[in-house]
């Protein structure tokens, strides 16, 4: 019982000490892995990748349109040849669809998780080097950083599930509102659909980097100051030096 103790305590010691790389290291491992999916797919690996899509499908759509392709000759495809191929605007036979070896495998979360993701990593990355300088981000901030995000991502669901009869028909796939906005000084090609560059993509891009740098900014300075008090805390209680 009192070795078992030890080990806790030896364990809690050694946590508070290295936290931030263990988090690291996981973050990576769950921001990487659905890029493999299209990996072992060209590998013909297909068991394993669809362990991946099934998984990552708890967390995001993966709709075809809003993913990146990897192995095709376009990084991203429109819902039109999407659908020329599924024959069904079906949500669930689109969400699905994973490619195939003319145009490619998907990555297994979309383009707005990538940048979520993919951000929050990389601002966990830096954080570890700056981390005695950074202060938390005030949570009405956080708010108002995730507000893009949440618009955008509300006003595709509203789009695509709730006023649409047909999917990839939504004011979100044309943004005809986007249009009398700005009394149609932008192109068709950059303002319906999709594609990488156009207004969606950009907006997806643009809000999940955001939310993802601000979210960092928000947790970790307090997770920071949490290990913090209790390394100092284990550590004066047994009288060992931080090293």
């Amino acid at each position: 019982m009192i070795r078992a103790f030890k080990w806790v305590e030896r364990f809690d010691l050694w946590l508070s000490r290295h936290w931030l790389a263990l988090f690291n290291t996981f973050v990576g491992v769950f921001v990487v892995t659905p890029y493999l999916a299209p990996v072992l797919m060209r590998l013909g690996l297909t068991d394993i990748a669809d362990r991946i899509y099934s998984f990552y499908m708890l967390i995001g759509h993966q709709l075809p349109q809003r993913s990146i392709f990897l192995f095709g000759p376009k990084l991203m495809i429109s819902l039109p040849e999407i659908t020329a191929i599924t024959q069904s605007f079906d949500l669930v036979v689109l969400k699905r669809f994973v490619g195939n070896a003319e145009i490619g495998w998907k990555v297994a979360y979309s383009d707005r998780l990538m940048a979520w993701y993919g951000t929050f990593w990389i601002a966990s990355l830096v954080f570890a080097v700056i981390r005695r300088r950074v202060k938390p981000l005030p949570f009405g901030r956080l708010i108002l950083l995730a507000l893009p995000m949440l618009i955008d991502g509300a006003t595709h669901l509203i789009s695509d599930v709730l006023v649409n009869q047909q999917f990839g028909a939504g004011f979100r796939d044309t943004n005809l509102w986007l249009a009398q906005l700005t009394n149609n000084a932008l192109s068709p090609s950059f303002r319906a659909g999709d594609l990488l560059g156009s207004f969606n993509s950009l907006a997806r891009w643009i809000s999940g980097a955001v939310f993802g740098v601000g979210l960092a900014w928000f947790l970790l300075p307090v997770a920071h100051g949490v290990f913090t008090f209790r390394l100092a805390e284990l550590e004066s209680v047994k009288g060992v030096s931080r090293g």
